[in-house]
């Protein structure tokens, strides 16, 4: 070979190797996500600084991802799925909206009560975060006694006191998917009917209503999410500080089969075109670095067990014990769940 020709050799193994670096650098992960916190955006910054692969994100909640995914079929440029609820994770693996992972690093370090059914080919969702089903209630004149177990909440001593979200919201679905897990359906189907009798006022509402709600005197105890709570305690707002300063809190069940809890979790997409990437991604934000930013940017806790939340509020609300109900199986009694509110009128 004449040098002439060796240079050119040279040069164009140099351009395509230069091409390779820009196409790695330029890499895109399609993420669909319902998860609307702002504080995740260092999340996803850090993913980029780490692995040079770009997210392009479409939000929209649970419900919208679920639709979208479906009405898109293998047309789907998702690669990447993340919802706040496990029975919308549930009912998007059972519709065959995600593809099993199998991952040593997913498997050694998020909880089997935190994944989906793993049929042999691996999970076909994670949990990354979790938060408690709480109460709420009126300290200065509503005993704890009264209000520390789920099931009290539709007794008599509670007319009158009780404020919620929607039943069928999903938080709520999720938690009452979890009481028939414990009480069985003739049981469960009654205390939900204690509940809508208990009512202070019909469901409204977000969360941060609830707790307002009791903080104002309009309820007397209410459910809610811990993450909404800890916000408030760790807000600068004068109004947030009155707030929290008039509600006690509750880990409900702790006698018996502990507190309800969810998750925010994350899939590969059945149709995704990046899946390594995609895969790399789930694997990240089980890392030490993404699952303290779930803790101190939204307040969640974190799903690795071993680590410890550095948040304040999540440290004041203190430790407690939670139900060891497979996410799975609450998100299959969600059907079950909806009926039964059908029939006793919570709306």
């Amino acid at each position: 070979m004449t040098r002439r020709p060796l240079l050119q050799t040279l040069a164009a193994l140099s351009l395509a190797t230069l091409s390779m670096a820009a196409t790695a650098q330029q890499q895109v992960l399609n993420l669909y996500s319902a998860r609307h916190y702002q504080t995740d955006e260092a999340l996803y910054e850090d993913f980029t600084k780490s692995t040079g692969i770009r997210i392009n994100r479409i939000d929209g909640d649970d419900a919208g991802i679920y639709s979208r995914l479906k009405s898109e079929g293998a047309a789907s440029p998702a690669d990447v799925v993340l919802m706040v609820d496990a029975a919308r994770l549930w009912r998007a693996e059972i519709d065959g909206l995600f593809q099993p992972v199998r991952s040593p690093v997913l498997e050694a370090r998020i909880p089997a009560n935190l994944r989906g059914k793993d049929d042999g080919q691996g999970s076909q969702w994670f949990g990354f975060s979790t938060r408690a089903r709480i109460v709420v209630y009126d300290k200065a004149r509503i005993p704890r006694a009264e209000v520390d177990t789920y099931e009290k909440l539709a007794s008599a001593a509670n007319k009158g006191r009780l404020c919620t979200r929607s039943g069928s919201h999903p938080y709520n679905l999720s938690l009452f998917g979890s009481m028939l897990e414990h009480l069985g359906p003739q049981k469960t189907e009654t205390w939900l009917k204690g509940l809508v009798d208990n009512m202070a006022r019909a469901p409204k509402g977000g969360d941060t209503d609830q707790i307002k709600g009791v903080a104002s005197g309009e309820c007397g105890v209410a459910i809610t999410n811990s993450y909404y709570l800890a916000r408030m305690m760790r807000s600068d707002k004068p109004e947030d500080r009155a707030t929290i300063e008039k509600v006690g809190v509750v880990f409900p069940n702790q006698g018996d089969h502990g507190t309800h809890i969810n998750i925010a979790g994350g899939a590969v997409a059945k149709y995704a075109k990046n899946r390594a990437a995609a895969v790399r991604f789930l694997e990240y934000l089980a890392s030490d670095s993404a699952q303290n930013y779930f803790a101190n940017g939204n307040n969640e806790w974190p799903a690795v067990a071993k680590l410890r939340a550095q948040n304040p509020a999540l440290q004041a609300l203190g430790d407690f014990k939670a139900e060891s109900v497979p996410i799975s199986v609450i998100g299959m009694n969600q059907v079950k769940v909806q009926q039964m509110l059908d029939r006793v009128g919570y709306r």
